[in-house]
């Protein structure tokens, strides 16, 4: 087997025109009812999530502004 790639630790947001992120949100939602991996570049970067991820929702207030996070989380060994 050969030895797996080691990953540098990585914090990113990065923000899409609202269409496609729209895009990206159905093209993530077909392949969870697939039951396939969802792949994606975010800055420069090649992800692939399996379907088994774990999806919750985060939701965080602060003095002046709220967020909503969709997280998906996976074992790299997915």
């Amino acid at each position: 087997m050969a030895a797996r790639k080691r990953r540098r630790k990585r914090d990113i947001e990065k923000d899409y025109p609202r269409r496609q992120f729209i895009a990206k949100l159905r093209r993530l939602a077909d392949c969870l009812e697939q039951e396939e991996r969802f792949r994606i570049q975010v800055a420069g970067e090649r992800i692939s999530i399996p379907h088994t991820a774990i999806i919750n929702i985060e939701h965080e207030r602060g003095s002046s502004e709220e967020e909503i996070e969709f997280q998906l989380k996976w074992s790299l060994g997915d």
